[in-house]
Protein backbone atom coordinates (compact mmCIF):
# COMPACT_ATOMS: atom_id res chain seq x y z
CA UNK A 1 0.00 0.00 0.00
CA UNK A 2 2.80 2.29 0.67
CA UNK A 3 4.58 1.40 -2.43
CA UNK A 4 1.64 2.43 -4.42
CA UNK A 5 1.13 5.59 -3.00
CA UNK A 6 4.48 6.68 -3.28
CA UNK A 7 4.07 5.58 -6.99
CA UNK A 8 0.79 7.81 -7.17
CA UNK A 9 2.80 11.12 -5.57
CA UNK A 10 5.87 10.75 -7.71
CA UNK A 11 3.57 10.26 -10.38
CA UNK A 12 0.96 13.54 -9.54
CA UNK A 13 4.44 15.38 -9.30
CA UNK A 14 5.92 14.25 -12.37
CA UNK A 15 2.36 15.66 -13.99
CA UNK A 16 2.42 18.74 -12.31
CA UNK A 17 6.07 19.96 -13.31
CA UNK A 18 4.99 18.82 -16.88
CA UNK A 19 2.75 21.63 -16.99
CA UNK A 20 3.26 25.08 -17.78
CA UNK A 21 1.77 28.31 -17.80
CA UNK A 22 1.03 29.81 -21.05
CA UNK A 23 -0.04 33.34 -21.85
CA UNK A 24 -1.80 35.96 -23.95
CA UNK A 25 -2.71 39.43 -23.91
CA UNK A 26 -5.03 40.75 -26.34
CA UNK A 27 -7.79 43.50 -26.44
CA UNK A 28 -11.81 42.06 -25.93
CA UNK A 29 -14.69 44.06 -25.12
CA UNK A 30 -12.61 47.31 -25.60
CA UNK A 31 -10.04 46.73 -22.45
CA UNK A 32 -6.76 45.01 -21.72
CA UNK A 33 -7.20 41.00 -21.36
CA UNK A 34 -4.89 38.83 -20.10
CA UNK A 35 -5.88 35.04 -20.43
CA UNK A 36 -3.33 32.59 -18.64
CA UNK A 37 -3.91 28.55 -18.58
CA UNK A 38 -1.80 25.73 -17.29
CA UNK A 39 -1.23 23.40 -20.08
CA UNK A 40 1.15 20.67 -21.13
CA UNK A 41 1.98 21.98 -24.36
CA UNK A 42 1.51 25.13 -26.62
CA UNK A 43 -1.41 23.30 -29.00
CA UNK A 44 -3.45 22.66 -25.92
CA UNK A 45 -3.04 25.85 -24.35
CA UNK A 46 -3.76 27.98 -27.65
CA UNK A 47 -7.21 25.51 -28.23
CA UNK A 48 -8.24 26.79 -24.29
CA UNK A 49 -7.65 30.72 -24.64
CA UNK A 50 -9.00 30.58 -28.27
CA UNK A 51 -12.34 29.02 -26.28
CA UNK A 52 -12.37 31.39 -23.91
CA UNK A 53 -11.81 34.33 -26.20
CA UNK A 54 -14.74 32.99 -27.95
CA UNK A 55 -17.18 32.97 -24.51
CA UNK A 56 -15.84 36.66 -24.11
CA UNK A 57 -16.67 37.93 -27.52
CA UNK A 58 -19.97 36.12 -26.95
CA UNK A 59 -20.98 37.81 -23.89
CA UNK A 60 -19.67 41.25 -25.17
CA UNK A 61 -21.94 40.73 -28.14
CA UNK A 62 -24.95 40.50 -25.13
CA UNK A 63 -24.26 43.39 -23.36
CA UNK A 64 -23.17 45.90 -25.52
CA UNK A 65 -25.10 49.32 -25.57
CA UNK A 66 -23.02 50.10 -28.56
CA UNK A 67 -23.92 47.55 -30.48
CA UNK A 68 -27.00 48.55 -32.25
CA UNK A 69 -28.42 44.72 -32.47
CA UNK A 70 -27.67 43.72 -29.69
CA UNK A 71 -30.45 42.68 -26.58
CA UNK A 72 -29.44 45.66 -24.23
CA UNK A 73 -29.38 48.35 -26.92
CA UNK A 74 -33.52 47.03 -27.60
CA UNK A 75 -34.20 47.53 -24.45
CA UNK A 76 -32.61 50.98 -24.16
CA UNK A 77 -34.39 51.91 -27.86
CA UNK A 78 -37.78 51.15 -26.04
CA UNK A 79 -37.32 52.81 -22.60
CA UNK A 80 -40.96 54.23 -21.67
CA UNK A 81 -42.42 52.77 -24.73
CA UNK A 82 -42.67 48.50 -24.33
CA UNK A 83 -41.17 45.68 -22.28
CA UNK A 84 -38.43 43.43 -24.54
CA UNK A 85 -38.06 39.77 -24.45
CA UNK A 86 -34.46 38.94 -23.63
CA UNK A 87 -32.56 35.69 -23.64
CA UNK A 88 -32.47 34.21 -20.26
CA UNK A 89 -28.64 34.64 -19.78
CA UNK A 90 -29.22 38.24 -20.48
CA UNK A 91 -32.75 37.94 -18.15
CA UNK A 92 -30.76 36.64 -15.15
CA UNK A 93 -27.52 39.23 -15.17
CA UNK A 94 -29.95 42.06 -14.85
CA UNK A 95 -32.15 40.34 -12.09
CA UNK A 96 -28.40 40.00 -9.90
CA UNK A 97 -27.71 43.46 -10.82
CA UNK A 98 -30.78 44.13 -9.11
CA UNK A 99 -30.25 42.35 -6.24
CA UNK A 100 -26.78 43.72 -6.03
CA UNK A 101 -28.14 47.25 -6.25
CA UNK A 102 -31.07 45.89 -2.97
CA UNK A 103 -27.90 44.93 -0.86
CA UNK A 104 -25.73 48.19 -1.47
CA UNK A 105 -28.55 50.82 -1.07
CA UNK A 106 -28.40 51.76 -5.03
CA UNK A 107 -24.68 52.45 -4.83
CA UNK A 108 -24.54 50.42 -7.67
CA UNK A 109 -27.21 50.81 -10.16
CA UNK A 110 -26.69 49.55 -13.76
CA UNK A 111 -29.59 52.62 -14.80
CA UNK A 112 -26.15 54.60 -13.80
CA UNK A 113 -25.99 54.94 -18.00
CA UNK A 114 -28.57 56.89 -17.62
CA UNK A 115 -26.73 59.70 -16.35
CA UNK A 116 -25.34 62.94 -17.89
CA UNK A 117 -21.86 63.32 -18.52
CA UNK A 118 -21.34 66.42 -16.70
CA UNK A 119 -18.35 65.31 -14.76
CA UNK A 120 -14.68 65.48 -16.97
CA UNK A 121 -11.94 64.02 -15.81
CA UNK A 122 -9.76 64.68 -19.08
CA UNK A 123 -7.95 68.08 -17.17
CA UNK A 124 -10.67 70.20 -18.90
CA UNK A 125 -12.80 70.85 -15.73
CA UNK A 126 -11.75 74.38 -14.15
CA UNK A 127 -14.85 74.25 -12.07
CA UNK A 128 -17.32 72.79 -10.08
CA UNK A 129 -21.08 71.84 -12.14
CA UNK A 130 -23.95 73.86 -10.33
CA UNK A 131 -26.28 72.02 -7.88
CA UNK A 132 -28.89 71.73 -10.11
CA UNK A 133 -27.19 70.59 -13.25
CA UNK A 134 -25.90 67.45 -10.70
CA UNK A 135 -29.09 66.95 -9.35
CA UNK A 136 -30.61 66.77 -13.03
CA UNK A 137 -27.63 64.62 -14.48
CA UNK A 138 -29.10 61.86 -12.30
CA UNK A 139 -33.14 62.28 -12.93
CA UNK A 140 -33.30 59.40 -15.09
CA UNK A 141 -31.58 56.73 -12.78
CA UNK A 142 -32.97 54.48 -10.32
CA UNK A 143 -32.73 50.90 -10.76
CA UNK A 144 -36.12 51.00 -9.24
CA UNK A 145 -37.38 51.85 -12.19
CA UNK A 146 -36.32 48.59 -14.32
CA UNK A 147 -39.05 46.17 -14.02
CA UNK A 148 -38.90 42.58 -14.98
CA UNK A 149 -41.67 39.98 -16.14
CA UNK A 150 -40.24 36.97 -15.19
CA UNK A 151 -43.03 34.70 -16.81
CA UNK A 152 -42.62 36.54 -19.89
CA UNK A 153 -38.81 37.12 -19.98
CA UNK A 154 -38.77 40.91 -20.34
CA UNK A 155 -37.44 43.95 -19.27
CA UNK A 156 -39.14 47.23 -19.09
CA UNK A 157 -36.97 50.73 -18.25
CA UNK A 158 -40.14 52.66 -17.11
CA UNK A 159 -39.24 56.32 -17.84
CA UNK A 160 -37.93 57.64 -21.12
CA UNK A 161 -34.65 58.42 -21.69
CA UNK A 162 -33.49 55.73 -19.48
CA UNK A 163 -30.52 53.20 -20.13
CA UNK A 164 -28.89 50.47 -18.84
CA UNK A 165 -25.13 49.48 -19.02
CA UNK A 166 -22.70 46.99 -17.71
CA UNK A 167 -19.72 48.66 -17.66
CA UNK A 168 -19.12 47.86 -13.82
CA UNK A 169 -20.15 44.14 -13.75
CA UNK A 170 -19.85 42.99 -17.41
CA UNK A 171 -15.76 42.57 -17.64
CA UNK A 172 -16.16 40.59 -14.38
CA UNK A 173 -19.40 38.54 -15.67
CA UNK A 174 -17.17 37.91 -18.90
CA UNK A 175 -14.25 36.36 -16.62
CA UNK A 176 -16.41 34.24 -14.82
CA UNK A 177 -18.14 32.68 -18.20
CA UNK A 178 -14.69 32.13 -19.74
CA UNK A 179 -13.29 30.41 -16.39
CA UNK A 180 -16.76 27.97 -16.30
CA UNK A 181 -16.04 27.20 -19.89
CA UNK A 182 -12.33 26.42 -19.52
CA UNK A 183 -13.02 23.69 -15.76
CA UNK A 184 -15.95 22.39 -18.19
CA UNK A 185 -12.92 21.53 -20.94
CA UNK A 186 -10.68 20.38 -18.39
CA UNK A 187 -8.22 23.18 -18.08
CA UNK A 188 -7.06 22.55 -14.17
CA UNK A 189 -5.48 25.54 -13.49
CA UNK A 190 -5.66 29.44 -15.06
CA UNK A 191 -6.46 33.30 -14.82
CA UNK A 192 -8.62 35.11 -16.76
CA UNK A 193 -7.91 39.19 -16.28
CA UNK A 194 -10.48 40.95 -17.43
CA UNK A 195 -8.46 44.59 -17.09
CA UNK A 196 -7.91 44.13 -13.36
CA UNK A 197 -11.15 41.69 -13.09
CA UNK A 198 -9.90 38.68 -11.85
CA UNK A 199 -10.97 35.11 -11.75
CA UNK A 200 -8.52 32.15 -10.84
CA UNK A 201 -8.72 28.79 -10.50
CA UNK A 202 -6.18 25.64 -9.70
CA UNK A 203 -2.69 26.48 -8.44
CA UNK A 204 0.31 27.13 -10.40
CA UNK A 205 2.07 24.46 -11.69
CA UNK A 206 4.60 24.93 -8.41
CA UNK A 207 2.30 23.57 -6.10
CA UNK A 208 1.73 27.12 -4.86
CA UNK A 209 -1.22 29.14 -5.07
CA UNK A 210 -2.15 32.12 -7.20
CA UNK A 211 -1.12 35.49 -5.70
CA UNK A 212 -2.32 39.35 -6.51
CA UNK A 213 0.35 42.41 -5.71
CA UNK A 214 -2.26 44.75 -4.20
CA UNK A 215 -1.18 48.44 -5.78
CA UNK A 216 0.52 51.13 -3.42
CA UNK A 217 -2.09 53.92 -4.66
CA UNK A 218 1.07 56.72 -3.42
CA UNK A 219 3.40 55.06 -5.92
CA UNK A 220 1.68 52.93 -8.64
CA UNK A 221 4.82 51.10 -9.40
CA UNK A 222 4.97 49.58 -6.21
CA UNK A 223 3.10 46.74 -4.69
CA UNK A 224 1.62 47.19 -1.10
CA UNK A 225 0.62 43.69 -0.35
CA UNK A 226 0.59 40.10 -1.75
CA UNK A 227 -2.72 38.11 -0.97
CA UNK A 228 -2.80 34.62 -2.40
CA UNK A 229 -6.22 33.99 -4.49
CA UNK A 230 -8.48 31.92 -4.28
CA UNK A 231 -11.27 32.63 -6.77
CA UNK A 232 -12.11 36.36 -7.82
CA UNK A 233 -10.50 39.62 -6.93
CA UNK A 234 -11.31 43.03 -8.53
CA UNK A 235 -9.72 46.40 -7.58
CA UNK A 236 -11.31 50.04 -8.12
CA UNK A 237 -8.85 52.96 -8.01
CA UNK A 238 -9.33 56.81 -8.25
CA UNK A 239 -5.58 57.32 -7.82
CA UNK A 240 -5.36 57.96 -12.02
CA UNK A 241 -8.53 59.91 -13.09
CA UNK A 242 -10.01 62.14 -10.27
CA UNK A 243 -10.41 66.35 -9.82
CA UNK A 244 -9.85 68.40 -7.17
CA UNK A 245 -11.90 71.41 -6.26
CA UNK A 246 -11.86 73.27 -2.43
CA UNK A 247 -9.29 70.77 -1.94
CA UNK A 248 -11.45 67.85 -1.73
CA UNK A 249 -10.17 64.87 -4.50
CA UNK A 250 -13.50 63.89 -6.74
CA UNK A 251 -12.80 60.23 -8.34
CA UNK A 252 -14.53 59.41 -11.54
CA UNK A 253 -16.50 56.66 -9.90
CA UNK A 254 -19.94 58.51 -9.28
CA UNK A 255 -22.49 58.25 -6.69
CA UNK A 256 -25.60 57.08 -8.83
CA UNK A 257 -28.34 58.47 -6.47
CA UNK A 258 -26.86 61.81 -5.69
CA UNK A 259 -24.37 62.86 -9.14
CA UNK A 260 -21.39 63.25 -6.87
CA UNK A 261 -18.57 61.56 -7.40
CA UNK A 262 -16.81 59.08 -4.39
CA UNK A 263 -14.64 60.88 -1.67
CA UNK A 264 -12.24 59.57 0.78
CA UNK A 265 -10.82 56.05 -0.38
CA UNK A 266 -7.71 55.55 -3.21
CA UNK A 267 -8.36 52.34 -3.92
CA UNK A 268 -10.97 48.80 -3.02
CA UNK A 269 -9.64 45.59 -3.24
CA UNK A 270 -12.54 42.74 -3.51
CA UNK A 271 -12.08 38.92 -2.89
CA UNK A 272 -15.35 37.03 -4.22
CA UNK A 273 -16.53 34.52 -5.64
CA UNK A 274 -17.37 35.44 -8.15
CA UNK A 275 -15.49 38.59 -10.54
CA UNK A 276 -18.95 39.51 -11.14
CA UNK A 277 -19.96 40.67 -7.57
CA UNK A 278 -16.29 41.57 -7.16
CA UNK A 279 -16.68 43.92 -10.30
CA UNK A 280 -19.89 45.08 -8.47
CA UNK A 281 -18.94 45.25 -5.00
CA UNK A 282 -15.58 47.18 -5.64
CA UNK A 283 -17.45 50.32 -7.61
CA UNK A 284 -19.84 49.60 -4.12
CA UNK A 285 -17.49 50.22 -1.84
CA UNK A 286 -16.31 53.49 -3.43
CA UNK A 287 -20.08 54.99 -3.47
CA UNK A 288 -20.77 53.84 -0.06
CA UNK A 289 -17.89 55.37 1.89
CA UNK A 290 -15.03 53.47 4.50
CA UNK A 291 -17.40 52.82 7.40
CA UNK A 292 -20.49 51.87 5.35
CA UNK A 293 -18.80 50.14 2.61
CA UNK A 294 -16.57 47.85 5.31
CA UNK A 295 -19.49 47.88 7.43
CA UNK A 296 -21.80 45.98 4.56
CA UNK A 297 -18.92 43.65 3.64
CA UNK A 298 -18.02 42.32 7.02
CA UNK A 299 -22.36 41.42 6.62
CA UNK A 300 -21.71 39.50 3.83
CA UNK A 301 -20.41 35.72 4.02
CA UNK A 302 -17.48 35.14 1.37
CA UNK A 303 -16.39 38.89 0.52
CA UNK A 304 -13.40 40.14 1.74
CA UNK A 305 -12.09 43.97 1.59
CA UNK A 306 -9.17 46.01 1.37
CA UNK A 307 -9.46 49.51 1.19
CA UNK A 308 -6.51 52.47 1.00
CA UNK A 309 -7.57 55.28 2.10
CA UNK A 310 -6.86 58.78 0.89
CA UNK A 311 -4.54 59.71 3.67
CA UNK A 312 -2.60 56.15 3.06
CA UNK A 313 -3.93 54.54 5.90
CA UNK A 314 -4.86 51.02 5.16
CA UNK A 315 -8.19 49.18 6.54
CA UNK A 316 -9.04 45.75 5.74
CA UNK A 317 -11.99 43.44 6.65
CA UNK A 318 -12.29 41.03 9.89
CA UNK A 319 -10.99 37.76 8.08
CA UNK A 320 -7.60 39.66 6.13
CA UNK A 321 -4.02 38.86 6.81
CA UNK A 322 -2.14 41.54 4.97
CA UNK A 323 1.57 39.97 3.33
CA UNK A 324 3.39 43.28 3.31
CA UNK A 325 6.04 43.70 1.30
CA UNK A 326 8.62 45.45 2.33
Amino acid sequence: MKKLLLILLFFSTFVLKAQETHKRALILMGSAFDITVVSENNVSANEAIDLAVAEISRIEKLISSWDLNSETSAINKNAGIAPVKVSEELYQLIERSIKISELTDGAFDISYASMDRIWKFDGSMTEMPSTTDIENSVSKVGYKNILLDKNRGTVFLKNKGMKIGFGAIGKGYAADMAKRLLQKKGVVSGIINASGDMNTWGIQPNGLPWKVAITNPLDKDKAYALLPIKGAVVTSGNYEKFVKFNGIRYTHIIDPRTGYPATGILSTTIFAPSAELADALATSVFVMGVKTGMDRINQIPGIECVLIEEDGSVRTSKNITLEIKN
